[in-house]
């Protein structure tokens, strides 16, 4: 045997020493996966339910333990969750604090403001942690109004009086018992009717090029009036619906329109003031646009650098269409350093026959855990209260809210959407960590999150007419439940 003959064997021992060093590496770290999920086994879960044609809303349905994990069958319905593999933080979840939702507060007695304020602030209630409001007027509300008097560019008019009377109160009573975790931020609809094309707060229009700076200077003005008044501003989105023409307040912003107030006016205006901390979010409308509002705006870096994220609602589905969950995921894939937050979302259409509509939660179900599954860190609902008729809305747009008040009676009407979006809000707390979560049927959907306590959120919908049986298996661990037809569960463990 010649010399190059042992160089070879030499090297071929070489490569088996090291392949056989990379599997047992990669067997430790195996094991070591399997070892940190093995601690499910005999843990509690413990199940809250709610599902139409029953009682039960937010209740304590059952407790069971968890045990070992058997290979499931293509027969059986399961939800898998990898504890091991986490994705973006959760911010929270909340609704907006509107003109409308204040004026049918203000008609409510002292017991039912409580219980208003309890049932989604309070730690008994479903634990908002997000209030959403608007930079001036919104549809939502008696009429349109600004802070400054017509033709005031230089601002020396402005004043917040008209909030203060009954939406700043309300905005405070929910922040007292909404403590450290509370992001509040807010949104314009319009600006002054002279500061745009077609010189009116409705029908669309465009910001005029001479009032840029004015309308930057606006947002300072609004956010030191808040915190003067003791409500600390998280952030800001840029526009309502940039690309809406609505018979109420609305303003029209091309991508690149956007994308240069934001560079040129709006981001150096907070920074020279001192409010370069304020989170801005861009587009803050539907689905179908959102991906062209991201590319325009996060591929340019002096554009990019002054957004926190991009917003958005749910009302692409008005052509008949299916939610565009696909570009939140393009999105998050494309610019993963970029947060996505939902704005906005509310069920149109307002009629008492509905109130008790199940579908309309099951909207809501299936729009967040869709949203958190495509990388979504908060989600805001519309109105957080609305009256009989599902307004006030000065130019008749009524809509449904999670709560409505019965203003002649003072009675207040808990829909099912509230009790659906409770499964996500009351148990998952800011801070926590969505887990990897998938199931194996399009018959049930689900979501997961991990608190910073340690425990873990699995949320469950059923929109179909069956109970179904399911196995959840988180790591190598296993149990098996049961869902109501049309129900939602949370489960804690």
């Amino acid at each position: 045997m010649n010399l190059n003959h042992f160089k070879i064997i030499g090297l071929l021992f070489l490569i088996i020493s090291c392949a056989d060093t990379k599997v047992e590496d990669r067997a430790k770290t195996e094991t070591s996966a399997v070892s940190s999920v093995e601690n499910y086994k005999n843990k509690t879960l413990q199940i809250y339910t709610t599902a139409r044609d029953t009682q039960l809303r937010l209740t304590k349905t059952s407790t069971h333990t968890f045990s070992d994990k058997v290979q499931p069958l293509e027969t059986e319905i399961v939800v898998f969750v990898n504890p091991e593999k986490t994705f973006q933080e959760y911010l929270g979840i909340g609704g907006a604090i509107t003109d409308a939702s204040s004026e049918v507060f203000s008609t409510l007695n002292d017991t039912q403001q409580n219980k208003l304020l309890q049932s989604l602030y309070g730690k008994d209630g479903i634990g908002y942690n997000i209030i959403r409001t608007s930079i001036h007027s919104s549809d939502f509300g008696l009429g349109s109004h600004t802070y400054i008097e017509e033709g005031d560019a230089e601002l020396k008019t402005f004043s917040i009086e008209k909030d203060k009377e009954k939406r700043v109160p309300f905005i405070k009573r929910a922040i007292d018992l909404i403590g450290d975790d509370l992001v509040f931020y807010a949104s314009p609809w319009s600006p002054p009717a002279f500061m745009k094309s077609n010189n009116n707060m409705l029908q669309g229009g465009k910001l005029l090029p001479e009032f840029r700076q004015a309308w930057a200077n606006y947002y300072v003005k609004f956010i030191r009036a808040y915190e003067a008044e003791g409500i600390p501003v998280w952030g800001l989105t840029i526009q309502n619906e940039p690309m809406a023409v609505q018979r109420w307040e609305s303003c029209i912003y091309t991508a690149e329109e956007e994308r240069d107030f934001l560079k040129n006016y709006l981001g150096p205006t907070l920074e020279k003031e001192g409010l370069g901390d304020k989170n801005i979010v861009v587009w803050d409308h539907n689905r179908d646009l959102i991906t062209d509002r991201a590319n325009t705006i996060f591929e340019d870096p002096e554009a990019s650098k002054y957004a926190w994220g991009i917003g958005f609602h749910w009302y692409e589905t008005w052509t008949g269409g299916l939610p565009k969950y696909d570009n939140l995921k393009n999105i998050n894939e494309s610019f993963p350093s970029k947060n996505m937050l939902f704005t906005e979302g509310c069920q149109e259409g307002f009629t008492t026959e509905k109130l008790q509509f199940w579908p309309n939660a099951e909207r809501y179900g299936n729009s967040m855990i869709n949203d958190f599954n495509s990388g979504v860190v908060g989600w805001t609902d519309w109105n957080i209260l609305l009256d009989e008729r599902g307004g006030p809305n000065h130019v008749k747009n009524f809509c449904f809210a999670p709560i409505h008040a019965n203003t002649k009676t003072g009675e207040l009407i808990y829909t099912p959407t509230y009790y659906y979006i409770g499964h996500f809000s009351k148990f998952i707390k800011p801070g926590a960590l969505r887990v990897s979560t998938s199931t194996s049927r399009t018959t049930i959907e689900s979501t997961s999150f991990k608190n910073k306590d340690g425990k873990i959120v699995t949320v469950v919908m059923n929109p179909t007419d069956t109970k179904i049986a399911y196995k959840l298996i988180v790591g190598n661990s296993e149990t098996v439940l049961e869902i109501e037809p049309r129900a939602m569960q949370s489960i804690i463990y």
